[in-house]
Order: structure tokens, then C-alpha cells, then sequence
């Protein structure tokens, strides 16, 4: 992860009035419910509801916001973002998706491989 990375404003991502990541926002944007995105970002559901767990939300909701922005950015839009995330293979990936990497602990890779696209680096 590279400094531009953190230079990717977040905050639409958030509620109003709250520092924290909108578990809702998120989950409207990639058109799941939150039990899956709950899976997907490996947190109870319960969790993503109760205003206790903010933190802990926030946390997890971090790097998937990250890479949304960043695939948003060189997308343009959050739709075209969505779709790239839930739909397009990575390449070298055995076909899977970010949403699939994301899922299995690997958003690492994911933002690793944005941040290689971004430097004009293409698998």
C-alpha cells in the first residue's frame, strides 16, 4: 500500500454526522443485504446493527471502501466500481472477482493489484 493510496477521500461512504463507514452505504452499492456483506467482510451480522460495534464495522468496512475508491476512481463511478468488484475476474485469479478475494481475507491482493493497474502495470 502506497501513500496515494490513503490519499482517496472516503467520506461518501459515510453517514452524515458519524466518523465512521456506513455498513448501509456499502451494501446498497454493491446491491447485497447486510448478512452477505457481513460474510463478506467477516463480521456477525449483528454487528453491522448494533451502534456498539462502530468501531469494529469500521475497521472491517476500511479496506473494501479503499478498494471501491480506488476501482471508482479509475472507473469512474462507484457503479462501474461495483460492477468491476462483483463481476470482473482478476487476472491471475482462477477466475475469481475482488468480491471473491475480499471474501476469502484477501483484499491485500486486491489493493495490490489496483495499485498496480494504477502505476500502468496490467496483468
Amino acid at each position: 500500500m502506497g501513500p496515494a493510496m490513503l490519499e482517496i477521500p472516503a467520506s461518501r461512504f459515510g453517514e452524515e454526522r458519524s466518523p465512521y463507514l456506513s455498513a448501509r452505504r456499502v451494501a446498497e452499492l454493491l446491491g447485497v443485504n447486510l448478512t452477505e456483506l457481513a460474510g463478506l467482510i467477516g463480521v456477525a451480522r449483528n454487528t453491522l446493527a448494533a451502534g456498539t460495534g462502530a468501531r469494529k464495522v469500521d475497521a472491517a468496512l476500511s479496506p473494501v471502501v479503499r478498494i471501491l475508491a480506488m476501482a471508482g476512481e479509475m472507473a469512474g463511478g462507484d457503479q462501474r466500481a461495483a460492477i468491476w468488484f462483483k463481476h470482473q475476474p482478476i487476472p491471475g485469479w482462477a477466475g475469481k472477482t475482488a468480491y471473491d478475494l475480499v471474501r476469502e481475507g484477501k483484499t491485500d491482493k486486491v489493493l495490490a493489484y489496483l495499485e498496480a493497474v494504477r502505476s500502468g502495470v496490467y496483468a
